[in-house]
């Protein structure tokens, strides 16, 4: 039986499960959510020492405009204007309606919604209710599902977008069920495609083990996306993912290294820092400025440099020791910056990290006990890891794909950010996406325009690959071509990029993608079944990340969270070898966005497009009232 619908959410994250309740608050009452599981992903897995929600200021007598908070949007550059002013103009009915549904983000007595500066924010737009922010936003969003009596399919994993004859528009999609392995077909007008972030892409990485992401299935269905080489990396615990942010670093832990089996302690950032003094301002500033970046370099991002080269190049483990500073501090001798947050926080008359944590930010030294590692008796293990990826699918001011009608890209898997975001514009971006498409789908797509004839077609095709498939036997295993892909994008796609290792990832990607293809799945089980075919869409997705990465290095250079290492560069540190040069940035480049879509044949192809600007509107009432009854501005 095949299920038909007038739009089909893939991804029950924060925005999945935004836009299924927006869909049903407009009015469109054809809904489902298929989603492999309600408590996988990363909305409500992650979050940081206080996780942030970015939006427009509404507190105090700082003034604030959706224009200027759109031109912050855009400073980072890579960015489109006019898809910035919406996130800003938006921000604030997304924002509220998080608040109506029970998140509870904080307010003063007079209800004004208190705020506070993140990083690329020159305003205290941010706010947050704890390190759980996103979380609690999936609860509140899934009880309202509940409530609606929104149709939710769980264990389901989508591997095939269909597409019409034309191959310009969405038509449905093909699941895999993964209790039962059988297959199961959506027919929809509409698709909002939620599934993620590449969190499985790398073996360093902060994302939840559960959360996958989708993109390669909408890669392979040729829609276009942006911006995959601009990604963000942070320092973050491994045995328990979580980002080491803000308060982690504020409080001053030791930098611990270690060999293989825990011996051999070394403070090994003493060997780079000419004083104690030196390296515990870097550490602080590590707090502030936590996601690995370029243009602190020399600054706070050598740390994120010095852990890369002890963890991979040396293959020791680094921790983080919160019980004592084998170094002391001297606050008085710390920068004024420092002195004076510490001084301001009480924190000056504690004698360990752990102290000062527990005064700090008591809930962020909870978290560890929660998750059965206690901080006063064991060290933190961390690595630099993939944390965000600012790129993904192409969308318009509605969130629609630029090139693939009727899909609907939100979240994260939206490459709206470009080069460097304000923190937490994500949560408010994966909202505003939700409230975008489900306004436009009410007013243009609410009708049945897929002919029935041309939706089996697209379905007996697929199937009929499929079926090939599955009389063929498994010529690879899934578990160690995904540990290669990981290993591959770890090594020569993380925050450290060189020309010659991209070359060579290239090459074995390439390899890779023809393996999986040649490979069927006969005789697996269910749940293998799926993650076989899942992990066939993640390395197809690689090549496309692998080959925008390589184009990056030589045209843009050291830029947002990644540096490219070459010989007319320049040396990031006096006390490493001559191979840790620098190239600068090509500036130019931050005013155009990186596109890549498969050609005819599958191949990736890029090209550059020129950022658009922030509109500059100065519109008339009256018009505008007219425009919005007549539904004139819904344009695509």
């Amino acid at each position: 039986m095949i299920q038909q619908l007038n739009t089909l959410v893939i991804g029950s994250g924060a925005a999945g499960l935004a836009a299924a309740v927006r869909l049903h608050a407009v009015g469109v009452d054809s809904v489902a959510i298929y989603t492999e599981s309600l408590r996988h992903g990363t909305s409500i897995n992650t979050g940081s020492d206080k996780q942030t929600y970015y939006k427009l200021g509404m507190y105090g007598k700082e003034p604030d405009s959706p224009w200027l908070m759109a031109q912050d949007l855009a400073a980072g550059g890579a960015v489109h204007g006019d898809i910035a002013l919406v996130e800003a103009a938006v921000s604030a009915e997304a924002f509220h309606h998080l608040v109506l549904l029970g998140v509870p983000f904080p307010h003063d007595a007079s209800g004004q919604f208190i705020g506070y500066k993140t990083d690329h924010d020159p305003k205290r737009r941010a706010t947050s209710c704890g390190p759980y922010t996103s979380k609690e936003m999936c609860r509140a969003l899934a009880k309202n599902i509940a409530e609606s009596h929104i149709s939710l399919q769980e264990n389901r994993i989508c591997i095939q977008l269909l597409t019409d004859a034309t191959k310009t528009r969405v038509i449905g999609a093909l699941f895999v069920n993964t209790k039962t392995g059988e297959f199961e077909a959506v027919q929809a007008e509409n698709v909002v495609f939620a599934t993620g972030g590449p969190g499985n892409f790398y073996a360093d990485s902060v994302y939840p083990a559960l959360q996958t992401g989708g993109i390669g299935v909408a890669l392979e269905a040729g829609a276009q996306a942006q911006n995959l080489a601009e990604s963000q990396f942070g320092l973050a615990s491994t045995a328990f993912r979580w980002n080491v942010s803000g308060s982690y670093m504020q409080v001053l832990p030791d930098f611990v290294s270690t060999d293989a089996d825990g011996g051999d302690e070394r403070l090994f950032l003493s060997d780079y820092f000419d004083s104690t003094e030196a390296m515990h301002n870097a550490i602080f500033l590590k707090g502030y400025q936590w996601p690995f970046n370029a243009a602190h370099v020399p600054g706070s991002s050598l740390i994120d440099i010095f852990t890369f080269i002890e963890t991979t190049q040396r293959k020791r483990r680094v921790f983080l020791d919160f019980r004592r500073n084998r170094l002391p501090v001297n606050i008085k001798r710390l920068s004024d910056e420092v002195r004076l947050y510490l001084e301001k926080s009480g924190l000056t008359d504690v004698d360990t990290p752990l102290k000062r944590l527990e005064r700090l930010n008591a809930p962020a030294n909870a978290l560890y006990r929660e998750h059965g590692i206690d901080l006063a008796t064991q060290m933190l293990e961390v690595a630099v890891c993939a944390q965000h990826n600012n790129g993904g699918l192409s969308g318009n001011i509605w969130w629609e794909s630029v090139n693939l009608k009727h899909l609907f890209p939100i979240g994260e898997v939206n490459g709206s950010h470009g080069v460097a975001r304000p923190g937490g514009s994500a949560l408010n971006a994966g909202q505003v996406g939700a409230f975008r498409a489900a306004e436009f789908i009410a007013a243009r797509y609410g009708g049945s325009t897929v002919p029935q004839e041309e939706f089996e077609a697209a379905l007996r095709s697929a199937m009929t690959a499929l079926e090939s498939d599955a009389v063929r036997p498994p010529r690879v295993d899934w578990r160690q071509e995904r540990r290669d892909m990981q290993q591959r994008m770890s090594a020569v796609a993380s925050f450290v990029r060189s020309s010659a290792p991209l070359e060579e990832a290239i090459l074995q990607a390439k390899a890779q993608c023809n393996r999986m293809k040649d490979s069927g799945f006969q005789n697996l089980s269910p749940f293998d079944k799926a993650e076989f075919l899942r992990t066939r869409s993640m390395v197809t997705a690689q090549l496309f990340y692998l080959m925008s990465i390589h184009k990056h290095i030589h045209t843009t250079g050291s830029r947002g969270g990644a540096i490219v290492l070459g010989d007319g560069g320049t040396l990031i540190h006096p006390k490493l070898p001559s191979i840790w040069k620098m190239l600068p940035e090509k500036p130019e480049q931050r005013h155009q966005i990186m596109t890549i879509v498969a050609d005819k044949d599958g191949t990736p192809s890029i090209a550059w497009e020129p950022c658009r600007p922030v509109p500059e509107e100065d519109g008339w009432f009256e018009t505008v009232w007219r425009e919005f009854r007549e539904g004139s501005l819904f344009c695509n």
